[in-house]
C-alpha cells in the first residue's frame, strides 16, 4: 500500500493509528535513518494491520471495509507517525510525544544527507531544502525555485532528480500484512505481533483492547487518563493497563482483555464509571482501616481488579464491618505473599472464579491463599528483608499507622494527625547509617527492614546521627511507652552498636507478634473503628508524604522531574525485580525502565543508588543497563537518547 494512501485512510478514519501507552518514542537519529532509507529505496519493513469489528454503524469513508469494521495499525506506528508528521507538516490527531523529533527536517542537495535545521549552518544556503515544505508544495514548485537560483545551475539536473526522489517517497509501497477473522481475538493478535516484533517492545493486551475501543469512542483514553490524574493528585500512581483491568473485571467478570470483544461502547462507558466508584471505595477503606494512604506503601495493586469485581457484584460496598475487614485481611496477605507477581491474568481469573458465588466468597479466597502458602502466620524471618522496596515495608508502615505508634519527639500518636497530612512523616534508621558503616556493616544490614521506623520530620532531624544508646534512653525518660509503641526491644544491651544483629533479631520477633495479632483481629472484625473518616481520593485533602530517606529521595524526585521534562517514559520507583517463574523477589532498583528509555529500541535501564554488588549483578543478569549515580544517567540520556 502506498504511503500516501495510508495517510489518506488515517485522515478519513478508515484506518486507525492507535495511541498505545508508550506514545511516540523515536529520536531524531531514527527519523533521519528512516528517511535516508526511503530516499535510497531501501526497505523499511512491513506493517501489521488488524481488521476488526466495532459496534459502529458505518466504515467512516473506506468503501473496502464492511460496516462496523476498522483497520488498526498494530505494528508500524513509529514509522507511520513519523511519515505523517513530515509529509502532513503536523502531528496526527492521536499524537502523544514530542514533535521536535520530526520537525524541521532538511535535505542537502549536494551530499544527499538529512539533518535538522541549524541556523548557523543552513540559513540562506540554497542547498538545504525543507523536507516538509517540499512535501507540502510538491516537487514542481520546489524545482521552480532552484531553477531561478544562479548558484545551482552547474548541477541543476542532478538537483531536480534529487528533489523528485524525495517527493516520490509518498508513493513508496509498503508491504502490509492484514490479520482478520472472528478467530483473531485480542490475545491472538498480540501473540502474532510479539512474535513478529520479538526484538522490540512487547504489545500488551490492554494496549490493543483499548485501541479497539478508541476506534469507536476516541475519548475513551482521555476518560481513563482523567481518572488516573484524579488518583495521582491524591497520591496514588496507577497505570492505564491497571485501570483497564479493573473495568474489564467489573464489566465481564474476566481478567483476559479478549473478554471485551463483545462489550459495546455504552457498556464500557458505564463500566468505567462503576470501576471508578469501586476503586474510590477501596482506596478509602485501605487508607482509613490500614493507614496505607499513598502510593509508596500501596502494594498488591493487582488485587484491586478482584476486589472491584467483588464489590460491584454485591452492591458497591461491603454489607457490614465484618465483610469489610475480612476483605482487607485477604488484601494484606495477597500483598505480603506476592499473590500477583507471576502470571497475573491466570491468577486473577482463579480468584474471580472463587468469588463468582457471593456466599462464602471471602473465606474461599483466604483458603486459596492458605493452600498456596501452607500457613498465613507471619514469622520473624519474614521481616528479614531490606530496603524500602521489600514487600513487608508496607506492613511496617501499616502497623505504625494502626497500632498507636508514637512520635519520639512529641509522644503523640502518629495516626492522630497524619491522615492526609503526611508531608512530615519520614523513615528513620534506629541505628544511624553512618555509625553502622563505620562499624563495618554491609548495606543490606544497614537498611534492614527491622532498622526502619517512622517519625515526624522535626523529630527525625533532631535525633539525626546520634548514638542509639544515647537517644533511646532519652526518649524512654521523656515519653514512657513511646519506644515500645514502635516495637523497640527494651534490653539496653541491644542498643549497643556491637549488638546490632541481636537487636534486629529481637525487633523482628516483636514485629511478627504485633502483625499476627493485628491480622487476627482484622479477620474477626475486632480492630477498633477510626473516628476520623475522610475521602482520601480528594486531592484537596490528601497530600503525598515523603516517607523515604531524604537524601536519596531528593535525588529520585529531581530525576523524575528531569525525565518528565524531556518527554521520556516515566520510571518505576522502587521497582521489584522478580523471577517470572517463581515470583521470588530478586532485587529492588531505586528507579527502573523495564522496557527501556525508548521502549522497543533500547535495553532495560535502572538507577541503583548506593546498592551492593549483589543488586548490580542481578541487574546485569536481567539485561539492564544500570547507572550508579543520577549524573551518570543524565549524561547517558543526553548523549545516547536526546542527541
Amino acid at each position: 500500500m502506498k504511503i500516501s494512501t495510508i495517510l489518506d485512510q488515517i485522515d478519513l478514519g478508515s484506518m486507525a493509528l492507535p495511541e498505545f501507552q508508550r506514545g511516540y518514542v523515536w529520536n531524531r537519529e531514527q527519523v533521519r535513518g528512516m528517511m535516508q532509507s526511503l530516499y535510497r529505496k531501501y526497505p523499511i519493513g512491513s506493517l501489521l494491520i488488524w481488521v476488526t469489528q466495532t459496534d459502529t454503524a458505518n466504515a467512516r469513508g473506506d468503501t473496502e471495509l464492511t460496516p462496523g469494521a476498522v483497520k488498526l495499525l498494530v505494528d508500524g506506528q513509529q514509522r507511520i507517525t513519523t511519515l505523517y508528521g513530515i509529509i502532513r507538516g503536523t502531528p496526527p490527531p492521536f499524537f502523544d510525544g514530542y514533535a521536535s523529533a520530526f520537525t524541521d527536517l532538511h535535505f542537502h542537495l549536494e551530499d544527499e544527507s538529512f539533518e535538522f535545521y541549524m541556523p548557523t549552518k543552513m540559513k540562506d544556503n540554497p542547498l538545504w531544502i525543507d523536507v516538509t515544505e517540499l512535501m507540502q508544495i510538491g516537487a514542481g514548485k520546489a524545482i521552480g525555485r532552484i531553477v531561478k537560483n544562479p548558484q545551482l545551475q552547474d548541477k541543476l539536473e542532478t538537483y531536480i532528480n534529487r528533489l523528485n526522489a524525495i517527493d516520490t517517497i509518498q508513493e513508496v509501497n509498503l508491504h502490509t500484512e492484514e490479520v482478520a477473522g472472528e478467530d483473531k481475538t485480542v490475545d491472538v493478535v498480540v501473540d502474532i505481533f510479539n512474535r513478529v516484533n520479538s526484538g522490540g517492545t512487547k504489545l500488551s493486551k490492554g494496549d490493543l483492547a483499548l485501541a479497539k475501543i478508541c476506534a469507536v469512542w476516541p475519548e475513551a483514553r482521555q476518560e481513563l487518563r482523567n481518572r488516573l490524574h484524579k488518583w495521582r493528585g491524591a497520591g496514588f500512581d496507577f497505570k492505564m493497563d491497571w485501570l483497564l483491568r479493573n473495568v474489564n473485571t467489573v464489566v465481564t467478570g474476566e481478567a483476559l482483555f479478549s473478554a471485551l470483544k463483545d462489550v459495546d461502547t455504552e457498556t464500557f462507558r458505564i463500566g468505567l464509571g462503576q470501576a471508578e466508584k469501586t476503586i474510590d471505595t477501596l482506596l478509602n477503606l485501605i487508607s482509613a482501616r490500614l493507614g496505607l494512604d499513598h502510593d509508596r506503601v500501596l502494594g498488591g495493586r493487582y488485587a484491586f481488579p478482584v476486589m472491584s469485581r467483588y464489590l460491584h457484584a454485591n452492591g458497591g460496598k461491603p454489607k457490614d464491618f465484618l465483610e469489610r475487614d475480612k476483605l482487607l485481611y485477604w488484601y494484606v496477605h495477597s500483598l505480603l505473599w506476592g499473590r500477583y507477581t507471576g502470571s497475573t491474568e491466570s491468577v486473577i481469573n482463579q480468584d474471580l472464579a472463587v468469588i463468582e458465588e457471593h456466599e462464602g466468597a471471602l473465606d474461599r479466597l483466604i483458603e486459596q491463599l492458605r493452600q498456596n502458602r501452607g500457613d498465613l502466620r507471619l514469622q520473624p524471618s519474614d521481616f528479614a528483608g531490606w530496603s524500602r522496596g521489600a514487600r513487608f515495608y508496607p506492613l511496617l508502615y501499616l502497623l505504625t499507622r494502626t497500632l498507636g505508634a508514637k512520635d519520639w519527639g512529641s509522644g503523640i500518636e502518629l495516626s492522630n494527625e497524619m491522615l492526609g497530612k503526611l508531608s512530615g512523616l519520614q523513615v528513620h534508621h534506629i541505628f544511624p547509617r553512618a555509625h553502622l558503616y563505620q562499624h563495618g556493616y554491609a548495606r543490606p544490614e544497614v537498611n534492614a527492614l527491622a532498622n526502619f521506623m517512622f517519625l515526624t520530620q522535626e523529630t527525625n532531624l533532631d535525633i539525626s546521627n546520634r548514638s542509639p544508646e544515647e537517644y533511646l534512653e532519652e526518649v524512654a525518660g521523656k515519653h514512657p511507652g513511646a519506644l515500645e509503641s514502635q516495637w523497640v526491644p527494651m534490653d539496653r544491651e541491644l542498643w549497643k552498636m556491637e549488638n546490632y544483629r541481636e537487636f534486629l533479631e529481637a525487633r523482628r520477633k516483636l514485629l511478627a507478634e504485633a502483625a499476627n495479632r493485628f491480622l487476627d483481629e482484622l479477620l474477626h472484625g475486632d480492630v477498633p473503628e477510626k473516628e476520623l473518616q475522610v475521602d482520601i481520593t480528594e486531592p484537596a485533602i490528601a497530600s503525598v508524604g515523603d516517607t523515604f530517606a531524604a537524601e536519596e529521595e531528593a535525588q529520585i524526585l529531581e530525576c523524575m522531574e528531569w525525565v518528565e521534562q524531556r518527554g521520556l517514559p516515566e520510571p518505576e520507583v522502587e521497582y521489584e525485580l522478580v523471577n517470572d517463574e517463581t515470583g521470588e523477589a530478586l532485587a529492588v532498583f531505586d528507579m527502573a525502565w523495564p522496557e527501556g528509555l525508548q521502549p522497543g529500541y533500547s535495553q532495560p535501564a535502572a538507577i541503583l543508588l548506593n546498592e551492593p554488588r549483589e543488586v548490580e549483578e542481578a541487574a546485569n543478569r536481567a539485561g539492564y543497563r544500570f547507572f550508579t549515580t543520577v549524573e551518570e544517567f543524565k549524561e547517558h540520556v543526553e548523549k545516547a537518547i536526546l542527541a
